[in-house]
């Protein structure tokens, strides 16, 4: 498959033909982006311009570099559960050293162009690890919007939300968190059925607004954003943090980093690619336009940025025609930061948490779950058994157990083999080998060749293979020894 298989669209005349529909498409995707930039850096850990400063590199940076024409990057929330362990274990320093360098790596990576191979990975394993992801933010966030501290693990956090609903019963301050966070999440389900000119305003933005108007309006005893101010929370990653990379706890999130950004990225390109006709995405310039973001990210102390599907499709459905709409996107997040910082200290931290419990809620493939265990039920177990292996461990290693599940998968489907015994009562014995014999399927083939007859001569054609590991080929050798050694006449056989 080439890079860019599909034409630009015809030219038209100008310099910036398109510049109404991008601009208008900008502000849509603007006003998408800004509640899920300051949901995704709290529920992360961090200070909430954090993830302004990545939607804004997002936009302007990634976003004038080639690769993908109408995907919009920004903090996801498919990263939330690994940032948020990474500043609990190494510290908020050391995640723009972590970024930077998953950033430089992913710069490596498109420049050998390796990006096209990330669509190799079993899509079991992507949405298995998505589900694991959307599993555990909606347990960390149902304490946030009861104004609780949550438990450090994914399945700390599962197992203690029974005792955390008999808290929050017993207190009324938690239960008009909880409304206003429940509330928040009934207007994200609820805008989709309203008519097309109330949806022309985002629904999380919509729920954001009428969160605060709400608990400012009625004073409500409910936990607000915390602001630094935006070049106060900018903090670039000092030696001290550089050095920390040399220990093999943050190499390995550096990795998970890498490959889960890149993975997220790229999937969701060949996701926008099917949304429009406009050129396709060249996907090792992609990555290497994620990774110049992420290190530039890095390098402000930010969050790590991927591309995102719900960003990506409002821009083509508002009508994006170019890149111009991601760019300005991050010009008014960068003009918003920089003009009313203040407004993010109205905002209530359980409507934040409404709409990350409604992210993560979309995260989880209900549906295609069902499709997948009707029409490749082993798939479907991959999917449930890596989303469980990151809610039970972390993300890193379930993502790991999910990779190898597939390969074990795939080598076992891929190592059938078929053995046919004809025997006339008279004779030598008849055994044919075909397919791909494999030190998979040895216990198979040995427990049928031992079963023959001591006293009969036996003649094994193996010219059916494909393939013959050593394992096989080595046993099958010691059978005809021993079975030569105990009937009457050597084993005759015929070669692969």
């Amino acid at each position: 498959m080439t890079d860019n298989p599909h034409p630009p669209p015809p030219a038209r005349a100008g310099r910036f033909p398109y510049l109404k529909q991008d601009f208008a498409a900008s502000l849509v995707v603007f006003l998408v982006a800004l509640p899920l930039c300051v949901g995704v850096a709290v529920a992360s850990g961090v200070p909430a311009e954090l993830g302004l400063v990545t939607g804004i590199v997002g936009g302007i940076v990634t976003g004038l570099m080639r690769g993908s024409s109408l995907q919009v990057s920004g903090p996801a929330a498919g990263l939330t559960v690994l940032v948020f362990e990474a500043v609990q274990e190494f510290g908020l320093a050391v995640l723009g050293a972590i970024v930077l360098v998953a950033g430089a790596l992913q710069l490596l990576m498109g420049a050998l162009r390796l990006g096209r191979w990330f669509r190799a990975i079993s899509v079991s394993v992507v949405e298995g690890m998505l589900a694991g992801i959307g599993l555990v933010i909606i347990a960390g966030q149902l304490y946030a919007a009861a104004g609780l501290a949550a438990p450090a693990s994914g399945l700390d956090k599962l197992l203690g939300l029974p005792g955390a609903a008999a808290d929050a019963l017993g207190s009324s301050t938690a239960l008009i968190s909880l409304a206003v966070g429940a509330g928040t999440i009934s207007v994200l389900v609820l805008w989709k059925h309203l008519p097309a000119r109330v949806r022309a305003v985002p629904g999380a933005l919509a729920a954001v607004l009428l969160a605060t108007l709400i608990t400012q309006v009625f004073d409500l005893p409910v936990a607000t954003v915390e602001v630094k101010g935006l070049l106060d929370a900018i903090q670039p990653p000092g030696a001290d943090a550089l050095a920390q990379l040399a220990t093999p706890a943050v190499l390995g999130t550096v990795l998970a980093f890498t490959l889960i950004a890149s993975a997220e990225s790229l999937f969701s390109a060949a996701a926008v690619d099917r949304l429009h006709d406009g050129p396709r995405t060249q996907y090792d310039k992609e990555l290497m336009a994620q990774g110049a973001g992420n290190a530039v990210c890095g390098a402000l102390g930010a969050l790590p940025m991927t591309a995102v599907i719900v960003r990506s499709s409002a821009n083509v459905q508002a009508g994006a025609k170019t890149k111009a709409s991601r760019v300005l996107h991050g010009v008014w997040l960068l003009l918003f930061a920089a003009l009313l910082p203040a407004a993010l200290a109205l905002i209530p931290l359980p409507a934040l948490a409404g709409i990350l419990v409604h992210a993560g809620w979309k995260l989880i493939p209900f549906r295609q779950l069902g499709r997948l265990w009707r029409t490749h039920p082993g798939e479907a177990l991959i999917l449930v058994v890596t989303a469980v292996s990151i809610v039970a461990v972390n993300m890193f290693e379930g993502v790991l157990i999910g990779l190898a599940l597939s390969v074990a998968k795939t080598a076992w489907e891929a190592s059938h083999v078929r053995l046919e015994v004809i025997d006339k009562g008279a004779g030598p014995v008849q055994v044919y080998l075909s397919g791909n014999a494999t030190f998979l399927r040895l216990p198979k083939i040995l427990d049928s060749l031992e079963a023959l007859p001591q006293d009969r001569p036996v003649e094994l054609d193996l010219s059916g293979l494909h393939h013959l590991d050593h394992a096989c080929r080595t046993a099958l050798e010691n059978w005809a020894e021993r079975h030569s050694a105990a009937g009457t006449e050597p084993v005759k056989v015929t070669a692969q």
